[in-house]
């Protein structure tokens, strides 16, 4: 029944596979709720993120959940793994990948705590993604391009994910309402056979953290991820959506998270135009700019999370149909769906 099912394939079929799939997305939801109820009274003391003319939040507030996260998916991850091996074709592949997520959460619980350079922070970031890139298997993406630029494409393309998930985590609830849905995309193309084990145990793990997380990070939120939770959270899903290319579908790998690089993507684009300093925090998002004109954030992510929806049925149906057409008029869905909710958001008004 595909990878996830495998985790548990002593269980013996039937419902077991579904069984299954509850277990570990609680597992995961329970452990990174339980550590970030230990962590509260440490984050708050050491990694309180205090507003400013440039911040979403009014009161000071502890950063750093996102430790509770990426350990709940490690563990959750790894756990999984050594429980049922035959579901996992390549361990080292996996081991790989969550070795350079724990070492780009070391990076961001630092520049959480004293902020570091821009580039060395952008050069270490590089290295834990070129290791991610080692984790992906040997197929191609692209295959009219030269194995180098396609490389080469995909290292500036993973890079720029990190980034962008860094950037867009701007108010309460917002990767919860990206990295849930999407995560649980992914871990269905594992339950289906479109994804390998460790492709589909990682999405599994990372969609149960941030259920774990949501809570805490509600409106008005008690805890914010910090760089420590959105920049590995940015590899692993760059590096999963990196394999759903590889494995023959481009199309959905870009239909799944284009809300999130639509938003990036146009509002870094508009700042290097204007000369402005694009590693500064602003409030140039399009998420920012409809709060700022008065819509509520529970409307903005309720916006996000639906849009998301929308767009993972986009991408299911290039999944079951194998047809150019098919997937042209998909994406060209995709993007005018992303188009109507960025003109939503830039025009919000009080």
């Amino acid at each position: 029944m595909g990878a996830i099912a495998g985790v548990w394939h002593a269980a013996g079929g039937g419902a077991a596979p579904v069984l299954a799939l509850i277990a570990l997305l609680g597992a995961s939801a329970a452990l990174s709720a339980l550590l970030l109820r230990a962590l509260q009274p440490l984050l708050a003391r050491y990694a309180l993120a205090r507003p400013n003319a440039r911040s979403s939040h009014r009161r000071p507030t502890p950063q750093g959940g996102g430790i509770a996260v990426i350990a709940a998916t490690v563990l959750v991850a790894l756990g999984a793994a050594l429980g049922a091996p035959q579901a996992v074709a390549e361990p080292a592949r996996m081991a790989t990948l969550l070795a350079a997520c724990v070492a780009l959460a070391g990076l961001g619980a630092v520049d959480d705590i004293r902020p570091l350079p821009v580039w060395p922070r952008l050069l270490l970031q590089a290295a834990a993604v070129l290791v991610a890139m080692a984790a992906l298997p040997p197929l191609r993406l692209v295959p009219w391009l030269p194995l180098w630029g396609e490389r080469a494409l995909l290292f500036l393309a993973m890079l720029w994910f990190v980034n962008l998930v860094n950037f867009m985590d701007g108010i309460d609830w917002i990767t919860v309402a990206e990295t849930v849905p999407l995560t649980a995309a992914l871990a269905l193309c594992g339950l289906i056979g479109v994804l390998p084990g460790e492709v589909a145990l990682v999405a599994l793990a990372l969609c149960g953290a941030m259920i774990g997380f949501a809570p805490f990070n509600r409106p008005v939120a008690r805890v914010f991820l910090g760089d420590v939770g959105s920049l590995p959270i940015g590899l692993l899903l760059a590096w999963m959506l990196a394999s759903l290319a590889a494995h023959g579908h481009l199309a959905a790998a870009l239909l799944m998270p284009l809300y999130y690089l639509a938003d990036a993507t146009v509002t870094l684009s508009r700042r290097l135009i204007a000369g402005e300093a694009v590693f500064e925090a602003h409030r140039g998002h399009f998420y920012q700019r409809a709060l700022d004109g008065g819509m509520d954030v529970h409307a903005i992510v309720g916006r996000i999370f639906l849009l998301n929806l929308a767009l993972i049925g986009l991408a299911g149906a290039t999944l079951l149909v194998a047809s150019r057409l098919l997937h042209a008029a998909a994406l060209a869905a995709g993007c005018l769906l992303v188009g109507l909710t960025l003109r939503r958001f830039a025009h919000a008004k009080r």
